[in-house]
C-alpha cells in the first residue's frame, strides 16, 4: 500500500506542477477579486476553456497530493 500512495504522490505532483507552469498569470491582483466573473462561474461556458481545465486539474492534484502525503505520513 505505501507503494501506492509513493507513486500517487509522485504522479500528483508531477501533474501539480505541470499544470501550474502552464497557466498563464492574471495580472489583475487584488483588484480581480471585486470583479464580475459570475458569468465565467455559473455560465454556459463553465469549465470549457483551457484555464478552467488548468484550474481544475490543479485543485483535483493537489487534493490527491494532499491526502497521498498524509497517508503515507500516518504510516
Amino acid at each position: 500500500m505505501t507503494t501506492f500512495f509513493s507513486i500517487l504522490v509522485l504522479a500528483s505532483s508531477l501533474s501539480l506542477i505541470v499544470s501550474v507552469v502552464m497557466q498563464e498569470s492574471s495580472e489583475g491582483g487584488l483588484g480581480a477579486i471585486t470583479g464580475d466573473t459570475s458569468a465565467s462561474l455559473w455560465g454556459k461556458t463553465r469549465g470549457k476553456s483551457r484555464e478552467d481545465m488548468l484550474k481544475r486539474i490543479t485543485v483535483i492534484s493537489s487534493v490527491i497530493f494532499l491526502i497521498s502525503t498524509l497517508f503515507l505520513a500516518a504510516q
